[in-house]
């Protein structure tokens, strides 16, 4: 296990080496100039070129990525053009605000999705196609539509919980919660749908398999058979059905987070690249490359426990 560790490792280097030359090229695109959002529209001519000059934009693009990857290779981010703060800092101070965004999404939609997916297995076609209409439903709203639709029924017209704004978990855990609900709730219902019917037509394969028919001839109980045996044998594929929600709860994440006026990466995100803070934006790409790298990392362990069989390469 140590040796696909490190392998995984080593194949990630070049892939962060390659997202942040692609975004910095990407950000070099966009149209704007960071000197001129800092001075305004009324600055001379000659202010701003001092100012290019003193930011080091009038370098050659692959001067400036060379300075950046220099620093990123000594653990160096950089600093916010506009506020001077390290990167890192930034980085640090919202992603947990993301990560919760993130678990508690993957955690409600795996939770409710394999149970549904698991009783329509068992239970008959009417609860099969219940499954397969909420998959339509789940894939084709758009989780900030979603996200606007709660806050109007559930924050507006019914005062149940806030509508935007971010309270820590240290400073009250109940109103952490409650603040978290509905961005979950519109976050979560794309991988809900997949994960059940994932689960679903896993669990039916797996159910047909001899083993389970020696299992119920020799008297074994119905719910170990389908929670203990059948579901940890249908396992590997929900397993990569639960990463690939949690890889697209990050993507999701940048328009939840400005929908409901959380403080993540997100909305740290929208407003670098508004801005043409280069340095933000790629310490957010970054970060959500190294998590997407971690979320492969874990499933990739995961499967050798759930079937010590699959040998990775």
């Amino acid at each position: 296990m140590l040796k696909i560790l490190w392998h995984r490792l080593l194949v990630s280097i070049p892939l962060i080496i390659l997202v942040s030359a692609i975004t910095y090229l990407l950000q070099a695109l966009v149209p704007g100039d960071p000197a001129r959002t800092l001075l305004g529209v009324n600055a001379s001519q000659e202010q701003y070129e001092q100012l290019r000059v003193a930011m080091n934009l009038d370098a050659p693009f692959l001067t400036r990525y060379g300075d950046y990857l220099g620093g990123l290779l000594h653990g160096d981010l950089g600093d916010s053009i506009f506020t001077s703060i390290p990167v890192a800092t930034s980085v640090l101070q919202r992603l947990p605000v993301t990560l919760a965004l993130m678990v508690g999404t993957v955690v409600l939609a795996a939770t409710i999705g394999i149970v549904f997916g698991v009783i329509s297995a068992t239970r008959g076609q009417r609860i099969s196609k219940a499954v397969d209409a909420l998959s339509m439903v789940g894939f084709s709203l758009p989780n900030f539509w979603l996200g606007l639709v709660l806050v109007s029924i559930l924050a507006i017209s019914l005062p149940l919980f806030p509508a935007t704004g971010y309270t820590r978990f240290g400073d009250s855990p109940s109103a952490w919660l409650l603040c978290l609900i509905l961005p979950w709730a519109a976050l979560a219902l794309h991988g809900l749908a997949s994960i059940a019917k994932v689960t679903r037509d896993s669990m039916k394969t797996t159910l047909d398999m001899d083993y389970i028919r020696t299992l119920r001839a020799a008297g074994v109980k119905r719910s170990s058979i389908v929670w203990r045996h059948a579901l940890k044998n249908a396992g590997i594929p929900i397993l990569t059905m639960t990463g690939l929600t949690m890889i697209h709860c990050l993507s999701g994440t940048v328009l939840i987070e400005n929908v409901f006026a959380l403080p993540g990466l997100g909305t740290l995100a929208v407003g670098a690249i508004n801005n043409h803070d280069t340095p933000v934006t790629q310490g957010v790409v970054l970060t959500f490359t190294v998590i997407v790298v971690i979320i492969n990392l874990i499933v990739d362990m995961a499967y050798t426990v759930l079937n010590p069989k699959v040998r990775l390469s």
